[in-house]
C-alpha cells in the first residue's frame, strides 16, 4: 500500500512540475508586471487617439471621456515607473521619451487638425509597441521556454492586433461623426480591416500551437477567449467594410467606437490570461 501511495504521489508531482517551472523566476515575474502596465498605457493611448479624432470631427460628446483616458495614460506610466524593470537604462530611456511626448501631445491636441493629431498619437503608439518588443528582447534570457513563446505572441501579435483594431475604431468613428466617405477613406478602412484579419488569423494559429505544447500552463478559458476574438473580428470588419463605408449616415460614431472597444477588450482578456500564466509559472515550486 505504501509503495502504491508513493507511486501515485510521484505521478501527481510529475504532472504538477510539467504545468509549472520547478524554481521561481523573479525576472520573469518582473517582466510580467511591466508588460501588464505597458499594455494599459497602449490601450489608454489608443482610446485617447480615437476619442480625440471623433471629437475633432464634430462629436463633442467625447470630451469628458478624453480627459478620463488621458488620466488612465498617466496612471499606467506611473505604474511602469514603479516596477523593477524600469531600472533598465534602455527601457527607462525609451519609456521616458514616450511619456514626455504624450504629455506634450495631450496638451496641444485640441489646437490641431484631426488628421495631424491622429497621426501623432499613432506615431507614439508605434513607439509603445517598439518598447514592448524591447522589453521582450531584453528579458528573453531570463524567461523559460513557455515564457518566451507566450511573451512573443503577446508582444508581437496581440498588442499589434489591438493597435490595428484601434486604428479602425478611431478612424471609422471619425467617418461616422462627419457622415461622409472619401476615396481615401475607403482605401484606408480596407487596408486596416485586412490587417486586422491577417493578425487575427496569425493569432489563432499561434495560440493553437501554444496550447498544444503548453496546455498545462494555460487556463482552459483561453480557447474560448481566442474563439470570441475571431468571431468579433469578423463582425467588426464586416461592419466597417459593408456598412460604414456604404452608409456612414446610419452609423452612430459612439456605438461604432464601443464595438471596437469591445473587440479590443476581448483581445486584452486573452492577453491577461496569458500574462497571468507567465506570472504564475514564474512562482515555481521552490
Amino acid at each position: 500500500m505504501r509503495i502504491l501511495f508513493f507511486m501515485v504521489a510521484l505521478l501527481v508531482l510529475s504532472f504538477n512540475l510539467e504545468a509549472k517551472s520547478l524554481f521561481s523566476n523573479a525576472e520573469q515575474a518582473d517582466s510580467s508586471k511591466y508588460i501588464a502596465n505597458l499594455k494599459d498605457l497602449l490601450i489608454a493611448t489608443q482610446k485617447t487617439r480615437g476619442l480625440t479624432n471623433s471629437y475633432l470631427n464634430g462629436n463633442t460628446e467625447t470630451l469628458l471621456l478624453i480627459y478620463t483616458t488621458r488620466s488612465d495614460m498617466k496612471k499606467a506610466i506611473g505604474k511602469m515607473e514603479a516596477t523593477a524593470l524600469a531600472a533598465d537604462p534602455v527601457i527607462n530611456s525609451r519609456a521616458s521619451a514616450i511619456s514626455k511626448t504624450l504629455i506634450k501631445l495631450n496638451n496641444k491636441a485640441f489646437k490641431k487638425k484631426a488628421p495631424e493629431v491622429f497621426a501623432a498619437y499613432t506615431e507614439q503608439i508605434e513607439e509603445i509597441l517598439m518598447l514592448a518588443q524591447t522589453v521582450s528582447q531584453r528579458t528573453a534570457a531570463a524567461l523559460n521556454d513557455f515564457g518566451k513563446e507566450t511573451s512573443s505572441i503577446m508582444m508581437e501579435t496581440m498588442l499589434p492586433l489591438t493597435e490595428y483594431v484601434g486604428r479602425l475604431r478611431g478612424y471609422g468613428a471619425g467617418i461616422a461623426a462627419r457622415n461622409k466617405v472619401t476615396k481615401s477613406d475607403i482605401e484606408k478602412v480596407y487596408a486596416l480591416s485586412n490587417e486586422v484579419k491577417r493578425l487575427n488569423a496569425t493569432l489563432a494559429e499561434q495560440m493553437h500551437q501554444l496550447i498544444s505544447r503548453h496546455s498545462g500552463e494555460l487556463s482552459p478559458s483561453i480557447k474560448g477567449e481566442i474563439a470570441a476574438v475571431d468571431k468579433v473580428v469578423k463582425d467588426y470588419t464586416h461592419l466597417a467594410e459593408k456598412k460604414l463605408l456604404k452608409h456612414p449616415e446610419t452609423i452612430d460614431p459612439d456605438e461604432y467606437f464601443e464595438k471596437g472597444t469591445h473587440l479590443i477588450n476581448l483581445i486584452i482578456k486573452a492577453y491577461n490570461t496569458c500574462n497571468n500564466a507567465i506570472l504564475e509559472d514564474s512562482k515555481g515550486w521552490f
